[in-house]
């Protein structure tokens, strides 16, 4: 089973102001985009989605749910219920995430992508990622949330290969 990661970045290495906004995300890039800079591609490897509450709160802003055909799994110890229209679409996990990706091991899961700042950061710490994609969009905004926090370790990565696109998104993919 292979775990990633896909995610966008401020060159200053953000992933939302700190109130948690990704407006400057949204706003990114010149309109014209031809490209989804191959997040379909990635995400039609994906069989399971496992996020954290605050990316689900922020998913759930969304104007429909974009995950309908995945196995989306979110990774909260303080959400108690999933809301009525996303029962049987999404399941509540609390434990350990050791036991969770080797439930998910058990039960045939392929690629697992992993998404929010400290569900990533949680995965990070433990060993648990295989390969990280950042996309760094050409913004600076000072001050959020920021991809990597304190790791207690140095993870080293192995670069695999890095894309720079027309509107000054640069796509980096590294393995862990």
């Amino acid at each position: 089973m292979q775990i990633s990661v896909y995610i966008a970045t401020s060159v200053d290495g953000f992933i939302a102001r700190k109130n948690g906004d990704i407006d400057w995300l949204e706003q990114a890039g010149d309109g014209n985009n031809t490209t989804d800079f191959g997040y379909e591609d990635f995400m039609s490897s994906v069989t399971c989605l496992v996020m954290g509450r605050k990316t689900f709160e922020k998913v759930l802003s969304f104007p429909e749910w974009p995950y309908e055909k995945k196995r989306v799994i979110l990774l909260s110890r303080t959400c108690s219920s999933i809301p009525p229209e996303l029962e049987g679409k999404v399941e509540l996990y609390s434990g350990e995430i050791s036991a969770l990706v080797d439930r998910l091991k058990y039960e045939g899961e392929q690629r697992v992508y992993i998404d929010g700042g400290v569900t990533i950061q949680s995965f990070l710490k433990a060993g648990l990622v295989d390969d990280i994609t950042i996309t760094r969009i050409p913004v600076i905004i000072g001050e959020g949330l920021p991809l990597f926090a304190q790791t207690g370790h140095d993870i080293s990565l192995t670069h695999i290969a890095t894309k720079a696109y027309d509107n000054g998104f640069v796509q980096s993919t590294y393995q862990c």
